[in-house]
């Protein structure tokens, strides 16, 4: 019995993510949970690309032996779009977005450019 009580008293509670806020924003994110840490590699699904914004809440999943290495992994969604249904996918920014639906349609809203070239439907008549 003593041994388990010495094993709790040496034992801090210590979590494998954090909630925290954005600090610095760029390739490597400075976020503050409990102190500030900087230099955090942001990791998105494969095919994604993303920055965080200053001030975003984002997700700080740590690692390692004693949860010294850490990564943002993704923010917290404040205004989600709405009319997102199940398994469909929205890119979006404040100007901009992309919808791929689950019955094969895509929704662009925004400028569309192919190759550079702002795309303009041709309209015969």
């Amino acid at each position: 019995m003593w041994i388990s009580q010495k094993l709790r008293q040496g034992t801090a509670v210590e979590t494998s993510a954090d909630l925290g806020v954005t600090t610095i924003s760029g390739e490597n994110a400075g976020v503050m949970t409990r102190g500030e840490v900087r230099d955090l590699p942001i990791y998105a699904p494969t095919g994604i690309s993303w920055r965080p914004r200053n001030g975003d809440m984002v997700l700080v999943i740590k690692g390692g032996t004693g949860g010294q290495e850490a990564c943002v992994a993704g923010a917290e969604e404040t205004d989600p779009p709405e009319g997102l249904g199940p398994g469909e996918l929205c890119l979006h920014t404040e100007n901009a977005s992309i919808w791929v639906r689950s019955n094969g349609r895509v929704d662009i809203w925004g400028d569309l450019y192919i190759n550079g070239v702002k795309y303009r439907p041709f309209i015969l008549g």
